[in-house]
């Protein structure tokens, strides 16, 4: 059985060391949903996901991007990596639910799943943010990991 990595043999915190490490492509695709009630869906729709604090969708792209660059000064204990690709993707679906996809990718020794969390949940939050005036019956039902690959461990949701 695995153990808590971010534990030093006192138990208590520390960031791992990756000095060993081999550098690799690793790559990780994040999802967040967004459950928005009827009557907010209408109002974006109408008027092209546009608000007065600006295009809700752009927005949140703009947001997540950021916020996964910053992951490793949001997350204590995550190393400091410079990404090399973050990629926001807003969809719609038929059930009052819009879909964030974040793929982040770089050339590194360790990383890049928590900045693909990072941005979905950002993008998320800054959707509930600009929606929040029409209705705080908003819901970010979930935040996970889809893929990720070039680690140690590959991992796909089935």
């Amino acid at each position: 059985m695995k153990d808590f990595s971010h534990l030093n043999k006192k138990l208590e915190p520390t960031i791992v060391n990756v000095s060993g490490k081999a550098i690799t492509h690793r790559k990780a695709i994040a999802k967040a949903t967004v459950e928005l009630p009827e009557h907010i869906l209408q109002k974006l729709k109408e008027g092209d996901f546009k608000t007065p604090k600006g295009s809700v969708f752009q927005t949140a792209i703009i947001a997540g991007i950021m916020a996964a660059k910053k992951t490793g000064e949001l997350i204590p204990l995550c190393h400091p990596i410079g990404l090399e690709n973050c990629e926001i993707d807003i969809e719609l679906t038929d059930s009052h639910e819009i879909e964030i996809y974040c793929t982040a990718e770089v050339e590194a020794k360790t990383g890049i799943e928590m900045e693909a969390l990072t941005g979905a949940s950002v993008a998320a939050l800054t959707i509930y943010d600009m929606c929040k005036a029409m209705s705080h019956d908003i819901i970010i039902k979930e935040i996970k990991l889809i893929e990720k690959s070039g680690g140690k461990n590959d991992f796909r949701r089935a």
